[in-house]
């Protein structure tokens, strides 16, 4: 089996290691990783200028763009052959409801979702690597599960998010859906040196949908949360009510 992993938080990060080794012995690894941090970069190409990779001293392929275009060079032009998993993480930090839709990690496992490869995102709920053993053990895991009882047909993009505590105090697995966060705060305004204005975007807002069910519930009762997402962000639903909009506007 071959398993491509990728990253957000760079080739240097800690969760990017402990992903290596946790599943170097379960099948052909491919490391392909952004040369920095790369976090909230969603799912965005680099197509304004040229690539380079290099190899670095781990072997890892190391691409100075971001966790999208890592996957997508690997695919097009780096890897002999098509993997059959993308993994992406560890992440130091949650992906918990909205976060998915700016997450770089999330990002480079959809990459591969866009190929009709089955993928794979990994995060640690808390910054700062604590129990990175714990989403380690997690990780391989679920890496495990997918590979030898693959989930037909068609390929999947799971999201997963591991509680930062020891792996005997995890309370199960649970398959949820997204959350909904409260908007995120104001931007903070500061000046530069040269006294004009800068801007750094506020904090991620505290969760507004966290019922059970969701993937925060999940997290604030000591479970692994794991949640199915899908490419198509059609409002099917609203389609019928669009529909008469439309039609009586006509």
């Amino acid at each position: 089996m071959r398993i491509l992993i990728a990253n957000d938080d760079g080739y240097l990060a800690p969760g990017l290691q402990a992903l290596v080794e946790a599943c170097r012995d379960l099948g052909e690894v491919d490391v392909v990783a952004p040369e920095q941090n790369a976090s909230a970069t969603s799912n965005a190409l680099t197509i304004h200028r040229p690539l380079s990779v290099f190899t670095s001293s781990q072997g890892y392929h190391v691409v100075n763009g971001t966790p999208s275009d890592c996957v997508h060079v690997a695919l097009t032009g780096i890897l002999a052959h098509r993997p059959d998993l993308v993994v992406s993480g560890i992440n130091n930090g949650a992906n918990l409801g909205e976060d998915t839709l700016y997450s770089g990690t999330v990002a480079a496992a959809m990459e591969g979702y866009l190929f009709g490869i089955p993928a794979i995102a990994f995060s640690l709920v808390d910054k700062g690597w604590h129990h990175l053993g714990t989403a380690a053990r997690v990780a391989r895991e679920l890496v495990q599960q997918a590979l030898t009882r693959p989930l037909t047909p068609g390929p999947y993009l799971l999201s997963v998010n591991i509680p930062n505590r020891p792996y005997e105090a995890l309370t199960g697995r649970e398959i949820c859906r997204l959350g909904r966060r409260h908007a995120s705060a104001g931007v903070i305004r500061q000046a530069n040196p040269r006294g004009e204005p800068i801007y750094w975007i506020g904090p991620a807002g505290d969760a507004r949908e966290a019922g059970e069910g969701t993937d925060f519930h999940a997290i604030a009762q000591g479970r692994v949360s794991i949640t199915p997402l899908q490419f198509d962000l059609t409002d099917h639903a609203a389609a019928p009510a669009w529909r008469r909009w439309l039609a009586e506007g006509g």
